[in-house]
């Protein structure tokens, strides 16, 4: 079972750098994230990227980015390539099949945004210097390692499960856009505004995330435990080798 894993994993990342057939589009929606929220987040905010639990931000974002746009192609864009066939066809598991490409994608994502709060560490000791190394707050860091973790799995899983009925990736990305909407505006805008435009604003969110973390990361934990614990099961119910070739 583990060397089909692998084998299913070792085909996925040969294809990782090649959505929809731009291997420069796949490197760049790597990199704009990482930029945004590791780069450009450390510079402007200093000592409260780390102490505070502005970076969380990374295990946010980071996720939901970039994972949200390459797990449609995992099986939606076999079958759009019709490779799927040749794929379902093979000695290869079912189950080989459907966690090698999950294990993939949150592979990819949690250690994109592990990366992202490495480069941001090292920014905001670069641009804000004290003398001696700064490190992340031990909570700010568990509560970085947890979500970053859970929200790549369940990207993993809520992706793959559009993938698996959608007809085309661009029908998938569509499909799961629609799904995120809401939060990915959300999780926009609301610094935005709390940080430029309402009176206060910094003052009010630095408030909200000076709180417990450690009490909200564990409430937030088990609902997020739950939410992949349900979304897997699904995902497992809907993978049926016969019924993937019919759509």
């Amino acid at each position: 079972m583990l060397e089909d894993l692998l084998t299913v994993m070792w085909k996925e990342r040969k294809g990782l750098l090649r959505i929809q057939g731009s291997r420069w589009r796949a490197i760049l929606t790597m990199i704009v994230p990482v930029t945004m929220v590791a780069i450009l987040a450390p510079i402007q905010l200093g000592e409260g990227w780390l102490d505070a639990a502005w970076s969380l931000m990374a295990s946010l974002i980071v996720p939901l980015i970039l994972i949200g746009f390459t797990i449609p192609e995992s099986f939606a864009g076999e079958r759009e390539r019709h490779t799927l066939e040749t794929l379902l066809a093979s000695r290869l598991p079912d189950r080989a099949i459907l966690f090698g490409k999950l294990t993939l994608a949150i592979g990819v994502g949690w250690g994109m945004t592990l990366a992202s709060l490495l480069v941001g560490l090292m920014v905001a000791n670069l641009f804000h210097w004290t003398g001696e190394l700064q490190m992340y707050r031990l909570d700010v860091l568990l509560s970085n390692v947890a979500l970053s973790l859970l929200l790549s799995c369940l990207m993993a899983n809520l992706g793959i499960l559009v993938s698996l009925r959608a007809k085309s990736t661009q029908g998938a990305q569509q499909a799961l856009v629609s799904i995120l909407l809401v939060p990915l505006m959300v999780l926009q805008i609301v610094p935005m505004l709390l940080l430029s435009v309402i009176p206060n604003g910094r003052a009010i969110l630095e408030q909200w995330l000076s709180v417990d973390l450690l009490q909200i990361m564990a409430a937030i934990t088990a609902i997020l435990i739950a939410a992949n614990a349900g979304l897997l099961l699904i995902v497992m119910a809907r993978f049926q080798r016969a019924r993937l070739c019919e759509i």
